[in-house]
């Protein structure tokens, strides 16, 4: 990689052994939005068939282009971590690694495992890449709820579960559309009888 290159989002890695025990504490003073993986502590080196050092994958959101050199000497100096660093490409798929969501043959880890601060918008982050099981979710909520009426779930997502509420609004055509149709068959039913 070029070391000159620039970015505002950059991955990380840290090992277990080498982390300092407050880790949390001390992204918390660098004051940059961050988002880290659940410990990685059952991946296989497949060459080998060991288990691999516990780690855990992280990213730094800064409000402004940083350097590879920046980036490298901060995490280096502060977390003890590995020098190399790379530029994010994709959110979900950092998501995705995190978690091994989208790898059958890795571990999958606890979604509830992964840990941010400094602002980082972990609800938002986690219903952007994990849409279809919220998809479900709301789906669901609609069918336990009977609703009909799309200011129902509105209101129901607004008190009950806030974090719907963004996946909601968000795809307010389809989830609209379901409720209209669940309300046409409603009355076909009751036209029926």
């Amino acid at each position: 990689m070029v070391k000159d290159k620039r970015s505002n989002k950059w991955a990380f890695l840290i090992y277990q052994e080498s982390t300092p025990e407050n880790y949390l504490d001390i992204l918390e003073e660098m004051h940059i939005p961050f988002v880290l993986s659940p410990w990685h502590d059952k991946d296989v080196n497949k060459a080998t068939g060991e288990f691999k050092k516990a780690h855990k994958h992280g990213v730094l959101f800064f409000e402004s282009l940083k350097s590879y050199t920046q980036v490298s000497e901060l995490l280096t100096a502060k977390l003890h971590a590995p020098s190399h660093v790379e530029v994010v490409m994709s959110p979900k798929g950092m998501y995705d690694y995190f978690i091994h969501a989208e790898n059958p043959d890795k571990t999958l880890y606890n979604i509830d495992e992964i840990e941010s601060g400094c602002g980082f918008e972990l609800e938002k982050f986690l219903i952007t890449n994990n849409n279809e099981q919220f998809l479900s979710t709301v789906i669901d909520i609609i069918e336990e709820h009977n609703f009909i009426e799309f200011n129902n779930l509105v209101r129901y997502a607004r008190v009950e579960n806030p974090l719907l509420l963004n996946i909601i609004i968000n795809k307010t055509y389809f989830f609209a559309k379901y409720l209209d149709s669940r309300r046409h068959s409603n009355h076909k039913k009751e036209s029926e009888q």
